[in-house]
């Protein structure tokens, strides 16, 4: 049966710190929707109220792009093994670029890596928990690192031109401002939002 709380109990925080998978969904007011898998150890609870996670550099910057438009997200955890759930956070999120006055006090809580491209800072509004019991089972076999050395392979050059050659828009055309955040962090100016 689906509950609904405010917050994050102690329970959901120690479920969330079990999950090596979440999914994060995200749209504006007349653009396709977004659902993509997110992995590496990148998302924290700062408190019952505020998540942030850490997004690396992939092919599409579709959150980042919709969240600048229209700030709402949500982020569902499901359990794979163990008892059944289904976990959902809806709340509103703000992307962070370094560069952003937040990213020097957020960056450092997470494990660097490589191609490390934006934080979503998420204030979480609902928790819905459901059960999941048509959820399958699966067992983990291994992390696969094969983001993580094509980023360091790139190098931080590489994936500058990366992000100016494929990720300045979402397939709807929406600008994500990747680029103009660099820049105004490689030349000292200030960026577009």
């Amino acid at each position: 049966m689906g509950q609904q709380y405010n917050q994050l109990s102690e329970q959901h925080i120690q479920f969330i710190a079990k999950q090596r998978i979440f999914f994060v969904g995200t749209a504006t007011a007349d653009s396709r929707v977004s659902v993509s898998p997110k992995g590496m150890d990148s998302l924290l609870v700062l408190d019952p109220g505020r998540v942030v996670w850490l997004n690396v550099t992939g092919s599409g910057n579709e959150t980042a792009a919709h969240v600048q438009q229209h700030p709402r997200m949500t982020i569902m955890f499901c359990a794979f093994d163990g008892d059944p759930l289904i976990m959902r956070l809806y709340g509103t999120a703000k992307v962070i670029h370094n560069g952003d006055p937040e990213w020097a006090e957020l960056f450092p809580l997470f494990k660097p890596l490589p191609g490390a491209r934006q934080l979503f800072d998420v204030t979480i509004d609902l928790v819905q928990t459901s059960c999941g019991m048509a959820v399958p089972r699966y067992s983990q076999v291994e992390d696969r690192e094969l983001l993580n050395d094509w980023a360091v392979k790139k190098g931080p050059d590489g994936i500058a031109q990366y992000w100016a050659e494929k990720n300045q828009s979402t397939i709807d055309g929406i600008p994500t401002n990747i680029v103009a955040k660099t820049l105004a962090v490689s030349t000292g100016h200030s960026g577009g939002s």
